[in-house]
């Protein structure tokens, strides 16, 4: 079984699980042992399907402004802590690989395997959400083609995406590839670097 193939259905469950209450205010109750990968593939996707239905909240043009400024605050949290657990993950894959010696000729790969995790993640919401549009009993039949149109893309850019995923951890593990953690350093976040913050102390 490849990465992926064992990544999709955690992320499949945990969309699942989300939506047994469709509510941003419930409780994860990860199913997977404390530190395992399934865990964090799990976690990974409940924190993007929660921010998935921030985004939609925060669209509402009926919504107060105390409100939007909250879920504004709520979006920066969920934000980090996503950019927080792609780290993680990296740190998983650096652990995994942490004996193999590249090649001479190696290179290294326009992004890490974990963000490509993210993409993927944030793909099968994508899949979801398509689908479910796709099946609308109460939308018209030009709107439920146009959502099956998109949804033969999506599922099409999932093959593609698995394949390039597996396909790097694959060249890493043989020495073909090797990966570096960047941190992400957002300033923005920072008390020390944003000006808007360090000019208030």
């Amino acid at each position: 079984m490849t990465f992926t193939e064992m990544s999709w259905p955690i992320f499949e469950q945990a969309i699942a699980d989300y939506h047994k209450t469709d509510n941003v205010n419930t409780p994860i109750q990860n199913p997977y042992e404390l530190r395992s990968i399934a865990y964090y593939l799990y976690l990974k996707c409940w924190i993007d399907t929660v921010q998935w239905h921030y985004e939609d909240l925060i669209r509402d043009p009926d919504i107060q402004p105390e409100e939007a400024v909250a879920l504004k605050r709520r979006i920066d949290k969920s934000n980090q802590d996503r950019t927080d657990l792609v780290e993680l993950i990296d740190s998983y894959f650096l652990d995994q690989y942490k004996d193999v010696v590249p090649e001479a000729d190696a290179s290294i790969n326009t992004e890490t395997p974990a963000w490509a995790v993210d993409r993927l993640s944030i793909l099968a919401l994508k899949i979801y959400h398509m689908r479910e549009q796709a099946e609308r009993s109460d939308a018209s039949a030009e709107h439920r083609e146009t959502c099956w149109r998109k949804l033969d893309v999506l599922l099409e850019q999932q093959k593609d995406l698995s394949t390039a995923l597996d396909t790097l951890l694959e060249d890493i593990r043989c020495g073909r590839k090797y990966m570096k953690l960047y941190k992400q350093m957002k300033m923005y976040n920072d008390p020390s670097t944003n000006p808007v913050l360090y000019g208030k102390a």
